[in-house]
């Protein structure tokens, strides 16, 4: 079967319910979630990451206050002190335009009590692809949602770093590896990326995703065990996905793997030489994780319809990839592809349970202690691997 195939198909399985775990807004129930962006139908093509919780009808569960984890909750799960510096920029790269993308971002950093970061005092700047401001390109809900969910999440783990949203001018590889190449040349630490399509055909754009001294982070996928571009290339750092719930451990919380996170072993790039695993001798991913389970949600203020927002829960590795790319801010230091976390495992949790489903080689699908595909080496235990 074709690779566009496979995730055409995995797109639309996607819609059902991936999580088994307990809903984090009401202990003991299971939430459902759609995917926000829609399947892909031709090679060449992206879609976002991000899944939405929604009421019995499919319609969007809007709340009048948070329903999700906040800053604190992730801050405090992934032992995150520090609230990286206004010298340091994380780049959100997406696909069309988010008009009221600064204005969402700043009702989010209100409600938690996070610096402003707006255009105006410097921190806040939105690109399109070819890095001018304007014009834009069309609105599409489904991505601005994505979009929400991005800015808000690298704000909540580095409120102190500088934001660049980048808009590209659709959903096909080139235009978002072409943005990725804009955030690079305008100074970006981080650049993030939560969205992911077939790796048939990807190595015309796979340049774009080698920029050194850069820490790009890159969802692994929502629909469970299989590979993605640009997840796959051995430059970036694949971001796996885990359910996330408060615990009576030292820790204070526990995770396992999600079942919707994305996994495997490329069939077109080769391993780097930072690791070892010996079941995969391609790429194998993911590298590292975060929570992803939309029943262990997060807070997002986001697009309702193209003219209102409101206060959402959104999972997907499309919240881990950014989460991770905050935590890259907060470190700041230096960049060595996405090496640094297999040289730092002291500073990660290892997590050691759950399954995004079946494949021959089982630790590519299966979370187990050490690496594992779901999960990669793990999620973070403060900034130190990254």
């Amino acid at each position: 079967m074709p690779n566009v195939t496979r995730l055409l198909l995995r797109a639309v399985v996607g819609i059902a319910l991936l999580s088994v775990g307990a809903a984090q807004a009401a202990p003991g129930r299971v939430v459902k979630h759609i995917a926000v962006c829609p399947a892909i139908a031709e090679q060449h093509m992206a879609r976002c990451h991000a899944r939405v919780v929604v009421d019995d009808d499919g319609n969007l569960r809007e709340t009048k206050t948070p329903g999700g984890y906040g800053p604190a909750d992730l801050r405090s799960a992934y032992k995150i002190t520090g609230n990286g510096s206004s010298s340091t920029i994380i780049a959100i790269v997406d696909a069309y335009g988010y008009p009221n993308a600064e204005s969402d971002l700043a009702t989010y950093r209100a409600q938690y009590g996070l610096p402003p970061c707006t255009t105006a005092n410097g921190c806040f700047q939105k690109l399109n692809q070819t890095g001018s401001a304007g014009p834009y390109p069309k609105t599409n809900k489904g991505w601005s949602q994505e979009t929400a969910l991005d800015l808000d999440m690298a704000s909540a783990m580095c409120p102190n770093c500088k934001l660049i949203l980048v808009e590209a001018n659709a959903s096909s590889s080139a235009a978002l590896a072409a943005s990725v190449d804009t955030a690079a040349a305008f100074g970006a630490h981080v650049i993030s990326n939560s969205y992911g399509g077939s790796e048939s055909g990807s190595s015309s754009y796979e340049g774009s995703y080698n920029h050194p001294g850069i820490a790009i982070t890159v969802s692994t996928g929502d629909s469970g065990y299989g590979v993605q571009f640009p997840a796959s290339s051995p430059h970036v750092t694949a971001v796996g996905g885990t359910h996330l719930v408060t615990a009576s451990n030292a820790r204070g919380w526990t995770e396992t793997a999600w079942s919707g996170a994305g996994s495997g072993c490329s069939t077109v790039y080769a391993k780097p030489s930072w690791q070892t695993d010996s079941g995969c001798a391609m790429r194998s991913l993911a590298d590292v994780s975060a929570v992803a389970d939309p029943n262990t949600g997060v807070a997002v203020y986001g697009p309702i319809t193209n003219n209102r927002s409101g206060w959402l829960v959104f999972g997907g590795t499309s919240v881990a990839a950014p989460v991770i790319g905050g935590i890259y801010g907060v470190n700041g230091g230096a960049v060595n592809y996405g090496a640094d976390p297999y040289a730092n495992l002291g500073a990660l949790f290892d997590v050691t349970s759950g399954s995004n489903g079946s494949c021959s080689v089982p630790y590519l699908c299966t979370a187990g202690v050490g690496y594992d595909g779901p999960t990669g080496l793990g999620t973070p235990n403060g900034s130190s691997a990254f």
